[in-house]
């Protein structure tokens, strides 16, 4: 298991819908670590990290949930964060 680290902004339908409690507590399921912030025009900012093939199911999970709808995903890749041992909510 390769881990890698990708920064996201994602749009659509991702704030004011539970976005961040749901990949916290999803990420936390699939020993994902990083980050889910909301940004000012409405996205929200995501990095996580961990296996390729984990991240894909994760961003997959959420957006097949009933009230998320993810419309456009901007993705690059970040070094890896050997310190990082959480998913967390940031404000």
């Amino acid at each position: 298991m390769a881990k890698v680290r990708r920064h996201y902004i994602l749009k659509g339908r991702v704030q004011g819908v539970g976005f961040r409690y749901k990949a916290y507590h999803t990420a936390r399921a699939y020993g994902l670590t990083g980050y889910a912030r909301n940004l000012y025009d409405g996205s929200v900012e995501l990095e996580v990290q961990g296996d390729v093939d984990v991240i894909r199911q994760f961003l997959t999970l959420l957006d097949e949930d009933r009230y998320i709808r993810i419309a456009d995903m901007e993705m690059k890749e970040m070094p890896v964060d050997e310190e990082e041992r959480s998913f967390r909510i940031e404000y």
